[in-house]
């Protein structure tokens, strides 16, 4: 046996013992739709300057949006986003 409290947990369990699990989830849910709407972008042929005018908003803040590391981002921009590239945003509670 190991002497390690947390073997045979799940990573989600760890990070709820951390308390840091609501903020990694939403991290990693952030970086996934950043990452889905640049794949659409670039499926579409549509540049970021594009993109931006699409959007009503700067290049720079797209820019923001875009970067996986910035996690502050609102709710009506990933609507724009998504719209922009013709998708929509489904959010659910489970």
């Amino acid at each position: 046996m190991t002497d390690n409290p947390h073997f045979g947990s799940t990573f989600q369990s760890w990070l709820e013992e951390e308390g840091i699990a609501e903020e990694v989830n939403a991290a990693a849910i952030k970086r996934v739709l950043a990452w889905q709407i640049g794949e659409a972008m670039k499926a579409q042929g549509i540049s970021k300057n594009q993109m931006a005018k699409r959007m009503h908003t700067s290049r720079a803040y797209l820019d923001r949006f875009l970067d996986p590391n910035n996690d502050k981002v609102q709710l009506d921009t990933l609507q724009r986003a998504a719209a922009a590239v013709g998708r929509k945003l489904r959010l659910e509670l489970a």
